[in-house]
């Protein structure tokens, strides 16, 4: 069934989520540049070019060269884990970041299975996307105002009895509107994703090389859960039974958050108001005032925008261009190879050293991404698609990566999470737009043209943060 492996395709990505990165930026190799400024590095972005990245240059050309050997490519993975509690929150994320991947396809594959409706099916589960991004930003502010325990278990019990309350109505056949009003109550998780990254920004708060690493791992954390969630939870929907994939997912999230509250010693400090009224880059937002009326993160929320919009429409491009092919079954298998394409991206591009602004390795990813997403226009089979895919997401491991990194620079350090979730939602809006333009694309112009939206939607993106070029450079210089 197309329609329903459409369904389940934009579903997964919805819940797998942004990509979100971290913050800053730094050699990737050697010991980081002495500090001239404060934590926040907008000084580093201006256009005085004088101040854009020199330190990082040299310490870049002190470590040895531009062809770093494996081992060398690996050392800033192992610094970045040398610091006490880092292994212990980033394996308690991941338990309860793998599981919120599960919940799109889970949820599509209950629901359809049960009441044998997908257009139900993807109705509740759009229904939950719309929720989470409205609250994404609202949960992100009480992180940082509250501190990530006290505002993470309580919203995950909310969860866990919104949860239990849809697989019950799923179950013993409620009605369709309470499935609805479940979707509501099962949505408003905080991040663990974001939170993960404001770990790795306090823990590393004064080594921009180890933040970009973060950074860069962060990004492949977010593949590795977008390969691996989705193709459990239709296991165990498909293999076990209908409520399965929902249930285990549910389980994991509880746990996963739990193990991450409980790691205290890493836990960021929460915001209080003399620190939010003093921290550095109070001016993209201030203290209280909404982060949007920051013109460069306005002009880095419009770009994920479209950045999402690519992320959905490709899957629905790809789902349909393999089935066209007579491959059906080897679609989930093409996917994973889009998102393996921008592991490899991101675990080079966080051990290398980094040259340039932050704005202009942003820029710089989103031309990429656009013109990688070109080529895939003429695909005429398997051989030639998927290794095109495979380029298609190298390129966006770059642009995620600098974005995020961006976001941190604008954002004022004691909103850092509300920051990120704003861009999230961002980024989750454009998946679900971009899932249903791919869909219209499909059904309208054939499998063939499928990849019209996803280079339309990347090239809109390349408009937006070309456009807001200037605005963005500003916007670093007054912080």
């Amino acid at each position: 069934m197309p329609t329903a492996r459409r369904l389940s395709s934009a579903a997964f990505r919805g819940a797998a989520g942004p990509r979100p990165g971290p913050p800053p930026r730094g050699t990737g190799a050697g010991p980081a540049a002495p500090r001239r400024t404060n934590d926040t590095d907008h000084t580093d972005d201006t256009d005085h070019t004088d101040h854009t990245d020199h330190t990082d240059d040299g310490a870049a050309e002190a470590a040895g060269g531009t062809r770093p050997s494996p081992r060398s490519l690996l050392a800033p993975y192992r610094r970045l884990f040398a610091v006490p509690g880092a292994v212990a929150f980033t394996l308690a994320g991941l338990v309860g970041r793998v599981a919120g991947s599960m919940l799109g396809v889970g949820m599509v594959l209950m629901i359809a299975t049960v009441r044998d409706s997908y257009a139900l099916a993807g109705a509740v589960s759009a229904t939950g996307l719309a929720v989470t991004a409205l609250t994404g930003p609202l949960l992100g502010r009480l992180v940082d105002r509250h501190g990530q325990a006290r505002v993470a278990v309580p919203a995950v019990a909310v969860y866990a009895l919104g949860a239990t309350a849809m697989l019950l109505c799923v179950h013993y056949g409620a009605p369709a509107w309470a499935l609805f009003v479940c979707a509501v109550g099962s949505s408003g998780v905080p991040s663990l994703g974001s939170m993960t990254r404001a770990r790795w920004a306090a823990v590393h708060r004064d080594d921009p090389a180890a933040r970009h690493t973060a950074n860069s791992f962060e990004q492949v954390v977010d593949e590795v859960c977008f390969m691996a969630g989705p193709a459990l939870a239709m296991v165990l929907c498909t293999a076990v039974f209908p409520e399965a994939g929902v249930a285990t997912a549910a389980v994991l999230l509880v746990v996963g958050t739990l193990l991450f509250a409980a790691q205290r010693r890493t836990e960021p400090p929460p915001r209080t108001r003399a620190t939010a009224v003093s921290a550095p880059g109070s001016g993209s937002g201030g203290a209280e005032g909404s982060l949007t009326r920051s013109p460069g993160l306005r002009v880095v929320v419009l770009t994920f925008l479209a950045t999402g919009a690519v992320f959905g429409s490709m899957e629905v491009a790809t789902v349909a261009a393999v089935e066209s092919y007579g491959h059906g079954s080897a679609s989930s298998a093409v996917l994973a190879l889009q998102a393996a394409g921008s592991c490899v991206a991101g675990l080079v591009f966080g051990a290398l050293p980094v040259r340039g602004s932050a704005a202009t390795r942003f820029l710089a990813g989103v031309a990429a991404m656009a013109v990688a997403a070109l080529p895939l226009l003429a695909a005429n089979g398997l051989a030639t698609l998927t290794p095109l895919l495979f380029v298609a997401g190298m390129a966006t491991a770059p642009t995620m990566i600098s974005g995020m990194t961006l976001v941190h620079r604008l954002t004022p350090p004691t909103r850092l999470n509300e920051g990120m979730t704003t861009v999230y939602t961002g980024l989750l809006v454009g998946i679900s737009a971009g899932a249903a333009a791919g869909g219209w694309t499909v059904d309208h112009l054939g499998p063939d043209a499928g990849y019209t939206a996803p280079a339309t939607a990347a090239a809109l993106a390349l408009l937006a943060a070309a456009g807001g070029a200037g605005r963005l450079r500003r916007s670093l210089g007054a912080g």
